[in-house]
Parts: structure tokens; C-alpha cells; sequence
């Protein structure tokens, strides 16, 4: 009986700990849906980005407070690498998604955001001499033909600038593969919790100086109270709470496990599109869907 509730508990902290993956997935692809919703108001990507990480801000302060008092103090040279971490995985990274965003549908931005691995595998082939196998290479393939049918899809469907917005949302995915390389060795030594808090920080004081070099500070109080609304759930329920949610279900099932239930993503903005925004659900759109997926899939089966 005692190996049989052992059993009976792992298997439920295992399916709690994919719950969590899950959910994560569905609310961070969300953000694409809350932008496009938030540019109906005529607001642009910085007022976006802006919003968003000056209310993620205090939660992520808090944290960092919590880290900073309860753990070792960090080496400079580590809070520098954290400073330019920051800087290109969650501002720059963040910044082109959005800006993308204005041009190109939120199912579109997400099956380019989902090539991120594939960026992550080929900067490791290139600059890290890494031996990249026919399952990868195959991923590879697989995975960017199945991206490349969806874009044909949406130029042929007369979105304005889809090209446009579609470079800019794959310079998204380059620089966020360029911030999980590099981050590889500081997570294990700084802690995942630690590092996002800090990152989130430094990239929310990049947000805010921005802003104010382009716009005028009076701009942040005057918009429609839907856009409020809009970046409020966006830093809460796409920021903070699947950032958080993805790191403890990675401590719970692991993060090829948490990645894998992580694709999740496309599919639901691609349906949460359709409901939302009224973008439509094609056939081409779920082959191309199901073709990253699939590569995807591929690439989390590979042992590193």
C-alpha cells in the first residue's frame, strides 16, 4: 500500500507540475491577443511595452528584494551580465514582438516566436562548434516550412506589412535565443527565480527611459481606461503569473517536460484569435500550426 500511495502522490505532483506548464503557456502566448486588442485603441508598441512592465514592476521588485535579502550577494560582474541579459531577452526581445505585432496576426507572431529553439540550436551550431543531429536538423526543417506556410497564408490574405512585422517578431526570437544561451551558466549559479526578477527589473527601467525620450511623460495618464485594463492583465496574467507558474512547474517536472507542454501555446492564440479578434482559422493555418508543432516536438526529444 505504501508504494501505491508513493506512487499515486508522485503521479499527481507530476500532473500538477504539467497543470502549471500548461496553463503558463496559455497565458503567456495570451499577451499577442491583450497587444492587439490594447493597438484598437490607437495606443503604439512603447505605450504597449511601457504599461506593461511598469505594472509588472512592483511584483517583480518584490521579488528581487525577497532574493537579494535571503540569498548571498551576487559578484559584480554578474550584475552586469544580469544588466545586459535584461536588456536583450526581455526589453529588446519584447520590444520587436510588439512592434511586430502592429503588422501581422497574434497566430502568425507566435508560430515565429515558437522557432526560438531551432535560433538557439543553430547559434550553438555556428559559434559553439555543437553537433547538430539528422532529428534537428530534420526539426529544423519541418518547423520553418510549416512557419513559411503560414506567412504566405497572411500575405496572400492582404495583412499591410506582414513582412515587416514578421522580421521584426523574428529578431523577437533571435534575441530571446541569444538571452537563453547566454544564461545557461548564470541560472545555475544566481537561481532561475532570482535572475527573471532582476532581468524584468532592469528591463523595466529600459521601458521607462525609452518612453520618455520618445513621448511625453503626460501620455501615460491620459489613455482610455481599457488600456489600463488591458496592461493590467497583461502584467499579472501574461507576465508575472506565467513566468512564476512555468518556474515551478520546471522544478516539478523538469524542463523538457514543461517545454514540450509549453506547445500548447500557438494552438490556443491561434483559437483565442478566432474568438477575440476575429482572425480566421484556416486550413493552412492549422498544417502550418501543426507542422512547428511537430518540430518542435522533434527537438525536445533530443537529448542535450
Amino acid at each position: 500500500m505504501t508504494a501505491i500511495a508513493h506512487h499515486s502522490s508522485h503521479r499527481q505532483a507530476f500532473l500538477g507540475g504539467l497543470l502549471l506548464a500548461i496553463v503558463g503557456a496559455i497565458f503567456f502566448s495570451a499577451k499577442a491577443i491583450v497587444a492587439k486588442l490594447m493597438y484598437r485603441y490607437q495606443v503604439d508598441a512603447v505605450m504597449v511595452i511601457t504599461l506593461r512592465m511598469i505594472f509588472a514592476f512592483p511584483m517583480f521588485f518584490a521579488v528581487a528584494i525577497w532574493k537579494a535579502r535571503s540569498e548571498p550577494p551576487l559578484a559584480r560582474s554578474d550584475y552586469l551580465r544580469i544588466t545586459v541579459l535584461g536588456l536583450m531577452g526581455y526589453y529588446l526581445s519584447s520590444f520587436l514582438d510588439f512592434l511586430g505585432l502592429q503588422y501581422i496576426s497574434a497566430g502568425l507572431e507566435r508560430l515565429i516566436l515558437f522557432l526560438t529553439p531551432s535560433f538557439v540550436m543553430l547559434i550553438a551550431f555556428a559559434f559553439f562548434k555543437r553537433r547538430v543531429g539528422w532529428i534537428e536538423w530534420a526539426a529544423l526543417v519541418v518547423s520553418y516550412f510549416g512557419t513559411v506556410l503560414v506567412l504566405l497564408h497572411d500575405l496572400n490574405a492582404g495583412g499591410s506589412n506582414v513582412i515587416l512585422g514578421s522580421v521584426l517578431v523574428l529578431g523577437s526570437a533571435f534575441t530571446y535565443s541569444i538571452y537563453l544561451i547566454s544564461s545557461g551558466e548564470l541560472v545555475r549559479r544566481v537561481g532561475a527565480i532570482r535572475l527573471v526578477a532582476y532581468a524584468m527589473c532592469v528591463s523595466t527601467v529600459a521601458c521607462v527611459i525609452q518612453f520618455f525620450i520618445l513621448r511625453t511623460p503626460s501620455e501615460l495618464f491620459v489613455q482610455a481606461a481599457g488600456v489600463y485594463q488591458l496592461s493590467l492583465f497583461n502584467s499579472v496574467f501574461c507576465t508575472v503569473l506565467p513566468v512564476f507558474l512555468t518556474m515551478v512547474a520546471v522544478a516539478r517536472i523538469g524542463a523538457p517536460t514543461a517545454a514540450q507542454a509549453g506547445l500548447v501555446g500557438p494552438v490556443s492564440t491561434l483559437f483565442m484569435g478566432a474568438a477575440l479578434l476575429d482572425e480566421p482559422i484556416t486550413g493552412i493555418q492549422l498544417t502550418g500550426t501543426a507542422l512547428v508543432l511537430s518540430g518542435i516536438w522533434l527537438l525536445s526529444r533530443k537529448k542535450i
